[in-house]
């Protein structure tokens, strides 16, 4: 379909701001051939360019079984593009002056002071510790390199130690840093990239700053004034006819809906809400967060967060020794000309990199494989929706990014 306007930004066909409408046409091309051989059912994706949207296209289904169709309004789990929202929300509180960088985590969240660092395991599965060489920080703690890692049955042993406490099925925030205070850091500080629950902390973090639920804070300075009327932890019984369904992948080409196994589907505001993932939002929605990225922390005439904050999230903080190390989390990998910015992925050499994007292009993705990248060098935003939870899930954004590159012509 066409692009459709969304209050604060215009319309525009893709000729008038510098893009080939052919050249978009394969780009949905290729997420539809995903489709076509059901490795996915279905997809919403748009594209907009001078803060003008030039397309959007609804492809596929939202539910085989019954062919319903996916919606601009359809909701969907967008699990980790949750971070980059808690982005933008420590940088309203950086802007205030309630945190810096080189602050210890433990100066604003008490309970984790004094974390060791573990080295080893003895005979009997007890960590070896030792002391940190400095207290994480707030900046580690943006950039996943604080020394916390998510907890997991599948990864190493620090990993399975985490998912034994079963910190993110925490009922309270309180409850969730007690919790987290017994357990050692994987690694020294600053030493090694490390996807994590950094951002699940800064959730905690922001709460203790402001007084406020995650929730409301969200709501009260990012979603109501960028009328992102449809995301939140949450969706109230009378939107639950449009949150979409969701897939997993249940052998080669064979797609099967299932419960929602990383989070719970809330109905209500959740008590403990996560800064790492659980929002649901709408294409329309996250396009506004996406602008306001580019618009460098304005949108229709309202400033939300300070420019310099917003460059801050959009800028490489990984040093070289870090990007060489060959950092992984699912199709994100650090290296060099790929770093991490706050709360999401950076391109900052995009010739190193190997990606046919712009200089300075921030991206994430999310675990139903949702993904977006807003790059500000081609001053261009592309979000894509789908609902499909599996661990050899198609690498749509580095597709999309590579036939985008064709797109552009000038």
């Amino acid at each position: 379909m066409s692009g459709a306007a969304v209050p604060g930004l215009g319309r525009a066909t893709p000729e008038d701001v510098g893009l080939s409408t052919v050249a978009l046409e394969r780009v949905d091309a290729a997420v539809q051939k995903r489709i076509d051989g059901k490795v996915i059912a279905g997809a919403l994706t748009l594209v907009a360019r001078h803060g003008k949207i030039v397309r959007t296209s609804s492809m596929g289904v939202d539910d085989r079984r019954t062919g319903k169709r996916l919606a601009t309004d359809t909701i969907v789990r967008i699990f980790s593009m949750t971070k980059p929202v808690t982005g933008i929300a420590m940088g309203i509180l950086a802007d205030r002056g309630l945190w810096s960088p080189n602050d210890p985590i433990a100066q604003h969240l008490p309970e984790l002071a004094d974390l060791k660092v573990c080295t080893g395991f003895d005979r009997q599965g007890r960590p070896t510790l030792e002391t940190a060489a400095h207290p994480p920080t707030v900046a580690e703690l943006l950039t996943h390199t604080a020394g916390f890692v998510y907890g997991s049955k599948r990864t190493d042993r620090i990993g399975r130690l985490y998912a034994r406490h079963r910190l993110l099925r925490s009922r309270s925030t309180d409850e969730f840093l007690d919790r987290l205070r017994r357990l050692p850091l994987a690694y020294q500080p600053g030493t090694q990239w490390r996807y994590s629950l950094a951002m699940d902390i800064q959730g905690a973090l922001i709460e203790r700053l402001t007084g406020q639920s995650l929730p409301d804070f969200f709501q009260q300075h990012i979603f109501q004034p960028l009328g992102m009327v449809d995301t939140a932890f949450h969706t109230p019984p009378h939107k639950l006819s449009r949150r979409a369904r969701l897939y997993y992948t249940g052998g080669p080409f064979h797609l099967l809906k299932g419960p929602n196994v990383f989070s719970k589907d809330f109905t209500r505001q959740p008590d403990f809400a996560l800064g790492g993932m659980g929002l649901v939002s709408t294409l329309d929605d996250y396009t506004r967060f996406a602008q306001l990225l580019l618009n460098r922390g304005q949108y229709a005439g309202q400033r939300i967060v300070s420019a310099d904050s917003v460059t801050a999230q959009m800028t490489n903080h990984l040093p070289q020794s870090l990007l060489t190390q060959g950092f992984r989390a699912g199709h994100m990998h650090i290296r060099p000309g790929f770093g991490f910015g706050w709360n999401g992925a950076v391109v900052h050499d995009p010739q190193q990199a190997g990606l046919p994007v712009g200089r300075g292009t921030y991206l994430w993705d999310g675990a139903a494989g949702t993904w977006f990248w807003a790059d500000p060098e081609h001053d261009l935003l592309y979000i894509g929706l789908i609902q499909l939870l599996s661990y050899t899930a198609p690498p749509l954004q580095a597709l999309t990014q590579r036939l985008m590159a064709d797109a552009i012509l000038d």
